[in-house]
């Protein structure tokens, strides 16, 4: 599930979530110290609060710049390019984080996980009729990305895929799949338990 033009209440669910996959639980406790505490989370949370902010309206759009710089100095802290408007899925979770780069075009689906110095970036190409087009990668729902690991471009990465550390994807990856190598190969499908015992 992506959150790109989503209410208010949803992103506060999916800002639950993401305290979820840090702490195991929520608590307002767990977020303020996610927000003070946390480098990684802070720069999940913050975002999750501009897009609070912007989706809100009213006097909500009132906190918008300060909840903006916020996010600005915990990108800065955290030593990533993360934007805020970029289309992210519900329990987010950055491990280490130093040196992730995000375009703000991508998109990530539920519950992913993301490493240090992963590059998740856009990639200029020509169409058919010879215009130039930028594309973008999505990942989508329960996908790992070890660190180091590039996703480049148009490609879809499919739900519940491991891409390894170092990786280098520039073609889409299909579900189950374990990833490894530059170029990017797929050397392991999984079955998923439900699908194997009703074969």
């Amino acid at each position: 599930m992506f959150m790109e033009s989503v209410s208010a209440t949803a992103q506060w669910t999916a800002l639950k979530a993401d305290v979820c996959r840090e702490y195991e639980i929520f608590t307002w406790g767990y977020l303020i110290k996610g927000l003070f505490c946390n480098r990684t989370l802070r720069v999940v949370l913050t975002m999750r609060l501009c897009k609070i902010a912007k989706s809100s309206g009213g006097v909500s759009l009132l906190f918008y710049p300060v909840l903006n710089l916020f996010h600005k100095f915990s990108v800065q802290l955290a030593g990533v390019d993360f934007s805020w408007i970029t289309d992210f899925g519900p329990g987010l979770k950055i491990v280490h984080g130093w040196g992730l780069v995000i375009n703000p075009k991508a998109r990530i689906g539920e519950n992913v996980t993301l490493f240090h110095g992963v590059t998740i970036g856009g990639r200029d190409q020509l169409t058919s009729n010879g215009e130039l087009q930028s594309v973008f990668p999505t990942l989508e729902n329960n996908v790992w990305v070890g660190p180091h690991a590039l996703i480049i471009g148009g490609v879809t990465v499919g739900h519940d895929s491991r891409i390894a550390g170092g990786a280098f994807v520039t073609e889409n990856i299909p579900p189950y799949s374990t990833v490894v190598g530059n170029p990017a190969v797929v050397v392991k499908i999984r079955i998923p338990s439900s699908q194997a015992l009703a074969e």
